[in-house]
């Protein structure tokens, strides 16, 4: 819970369940596909022996073209925070909302004071709100929930002797071709977050990394348990970044991203206005009178999410996952219903 309230540990999947359609979490229908989910089950045979990171380190660094000392494997990227929690002593951390509210919530568990640099108007990052001082700088790209994709080249120039900038970039590989990824960039102060949540459909695996500078990644690994990572998840990391499953990835990002364009014509078409220029798998909305709505629409067998538990937006703010054409069709259908 936020000083002000808000509560930071409120998710998507607190709107589902009861047979609802979901359009509140963020992770890509159909998943994990078939040949992801063999490779998964067949590590089930090796669940006597002790996990051995060493494969997937591997496979993430040559993926991004690191050293595998500059990989740390992590369950889901929510623990990549709370390690960052406890193995930094920042004086003055900022959070840059409205973004995933696991990094303040995992900041303020640890003990540290938090500041908040909101962004407003269209979301796109304002690196004037973010205090000189600050020794600690959390960020998303693509930014869940606005769905805004920052450049690159803004995000790095926030980096400065002293200061750490971590970068979520759960999201990226919803961005065809990921053009402004820093994963591969080397920068003192830089730590850049992964997931295979959102477009492998591994919500339940918990399988994510972080790329960082050696020095950091080893303090990370000090505070983070032994054998954090179960030998199911390392396989699939090692899995996702086989070149054919990166095209796999790529190919439906692509589709999504036609999708996600043509979803939020339509629900601006009917009152809904999505924040402009959407890169990820979802959509950030602003529409008058959204907690009645989003109630409307569970009553009718539909979930979203809500988006007052962001620090930044407000009441009137809700969050659409996109899915196919003909369920996002079904929801486009019931906004129709409803305003009859």
């Amino acid at each position: 819970m936020g000083t002000d309230g808000i509560d930071l540990r409120h998710h998507g999947d607190a709107e589902v369940g009861g047979g609802l359609a979901d359009f509140a979490v963020n992770v890509r229908p159909g998943t994990p596909p078939a040949w992801l989910a063999e490779r998964i089950r067949r590590s089930v045979g090796d669940l006597a022996a002790y996990p051995d990171p060493s494969a997937a380190r591997d496979a993430v660094a040559a993926r991004h073209g690191r050293a595998p000392d500059e990989v740390l494997l992590t369950a889901g990227a929510a623990e990549a925070f709370v390690l960052l929690a406890r193995a930094l002593a920042p004086r003055r951390a900022v959070v840059v909302h409205p973004q995933f509210t696991e990094p303040e919530a995992a900041l303020r568990a640890a003990g540290h004071p938090v500041e908040r640099a909101i962004l407003d108007g269209d979301f796109k990052l304002d690196p004037a709100r973010v205090p000189a001082d600050a020794d600690l700088v959390m960020v998303g790209n693509p930014t869940n929930p606005t769905s805004v994709l920052h450049p690159a080249a803004e995000i790095a120039a926030l980096t400065r002797p002293g200061r750490t900038v971590v970068v979520d970039e759960a999201f990226m590989d919803c961005v065809p071709g990921e053009p402004e990824s820093l994963a591969a960039v080397r920068l003192p102060g830089l730590v850049v977050l992964r997931s295979l949540t959102k477009t492998w459909g591994l919500a339940g695996l918990r399988a994510g990394y972080v790329l960082a500078e050696p020095p950091l990644v080893a303090a990370l690994a000090e505070a983070q348990p032994l054998w954090a990572v179960s030998t199911p998840a390392l396989v699939a990391v090692e899995a996702c970044c086989e070149p054919s499953a990166l095209a796999e990835a790529d190919a439906w990002a692509r589709e999504m991203a036609a999708e996600r364009d043509r979803f939020a014509a339509e629900l601006g078409r009917r009152g809904l206005s999505p924040v402009p220029g959407a890169r990820a798998s979802f959509l950030c909305v602003r529409t008058p009178g959204a907690h009645d709505l989003r109630e409307r629409l569970r009553a009718r067998g539909l979930a979203v999410r809500r988006g007052d538990t962001f620090p930044g937006l407000g009441p009137d703010w809700l969050r659409i996952a996109v899915r196919d054409p003909a369920t996002n069709d079904t929801l486009l259908e019931t906004l129709d219903d409803l305003r009859r």
